[in-house]
């Protein structure tokens, strides 16, 4: 399973897929076949968590191949991402929570059995190999591998949330975060999700058998409450010479980037981050810019969390592709504060119209979808 880095090559996954596979992914989207055989899913997150291509584009093209009725599902999949991201948007206190939490949790001999994949559990163990080897798992076997982390092994869902984001090449702060919390249980209070054997192998067409789990447990128990505050993205009316990306968007469809002088592509080292990803994690992201470089006809420079620390330093005023609640916005808030700056973001007015779908669950989200549609002509 190999990912790639640019653009073009991200578009021609997504083509080969909609192309060749898509037609099956209804029924067989649930299946987890192996690292050897995704042809029923679209691995397409990476790209799309970065960016490389976005949410709106892959439905527009989907729907301009097939009938909406004929391709629902993957459809609401790639929705169920804004989704995410639009439900923290609105309640950002959620994410600094979670780092918060994190801090205080200590890592203990069942974490450290648990990371290593030295548990009792067979598909477990496989589990925490393949994620380290191949940052990524199947979408399903994930939600099977959180409810195994927090019900059966008894480990903080903080933790497991954390244990993603450092190895997933798709890790994202929104539909990472909201997805552990949903299976603990905490998302949809009183709803969690339980893995049970019969599902396990079922779904992994009967590689493993007779797993050991807590099949009974009860949902984990959070009596915070998070009130919906509007989303306030600063804007002003200056004409900026420079422009900030971030590496988790990576887009170029949204702006002139002609009209700057000079375009800077920021990634985190772990010395910036509250969560650390792993060097394999790193380096992708660094691959994503690389490439980035060597396709735009512009004068552009990378820069670390420090880099642009200094940078603020030096201009207070200037353009920031809007990189949402997480590590990125995390450092940009404490810049602010600290510099004094004047930031103008750049938001995609397809997210601002989405978001406000996020004030309460998917099933609301999800009957907005063909408004959404239309709205952008994307069907």
């Amino acid at each position: 399973m190999k990912f790639v880095t640019s653009r073009s090559e991200a578009l021609d996954k997504l083509n080969q897929f909609i192309e060749n596979d898509i037609s099956n992914y209804n029924n067989k989207r649930n299946f987890d076949f192996g690292v050897a055989n995704r042809s029923n899913v679209s691995c397409l997150s990476p790209y799309i968590t970065h960016r490389l291509i976005n949410e709106y584009e892959t439905a527009k093209l989907v729907l301009k191949k097939y009938p909406f009725q004929k391709v629902d599902k993957f459809i609401q999949e790639i929705f169920w991402r804004i989704y995410w991201k639009g439900w923290l948007e609105l309640r950002p206190k959620v994410w600094t929570d979670f780092i918060e939490d994190l801090k205080i949790i200590k890592e203990d001999e069942n974490y450290l059995k648990a990371t290593n994949g030295e548990t009792n559990i067979e598909c477990f163990n496989d589990w925490v190999n393949e994620l380290k080897n191949f940052n990524y798992l199947h979408n399903h076997t994930r939600m099977l591998f959180a409810s195994i982390w927090i019900f059966t092994l008894g480990l903080p869902w903080q933790k497991g949330a954390e244990f993603f984001l450092k190895h997933l090449y798709d890790g994202d702060s929104a539909s990472n975060t909201l997805s552990w919390r949903w299976v603990a249980g905490i998302q949809t209070k009183g709803k969690n999700y339980l893995a049970q054997s019969w599902n396990i192998s079922k779904f992994t067409n009967n590689k493993y058998k007779e797993v050991k789990l807590n099949e009974t447990a009860l949902p984990i128990i959070d009596k915070r409450e998070y009130k919906i505050s509007p989303v306030q993205i600063n804007k002003n009316e200056n004409l900026n010479d420079h422009l900030i990306v971030f590496e988790n968007e990576m887009h170029n469809d949204i702006h002139e980037q002609k009209r700057y002088k000079k375009i800077y592509f920021v990634l985190l080292g772990n010395e910036n981050r509250l969560v650390n990803l792993s060097s394999k994690v790193i380096d992708f992201k660094r691959n994503i810019i690389k490439t980035k470089l060597n396709d735009i006809q512009h004068e552009a420079e990378i820069l670390d969390g420090n880099g642009l620390t200094n940078f603020t330093k030096d201009f207070k005023s200037f353009d920031v592709l809007y990189p949402s609640i997480g590590e990125n916005f995390s450092l940009l808030k404490r810049l602010v504060k600290t510099n004094n700056l004047n930031i103008n973001f750049i938001t995609r007015k397809e997210d601002e119209f989405c978001w406000k779908f996020s004030n309460k669950g998917y099933f609301n989200f999800k009957s907005n979808i063909p408004k959404i549609l239309s709205t952008f002509k994307l069907n």
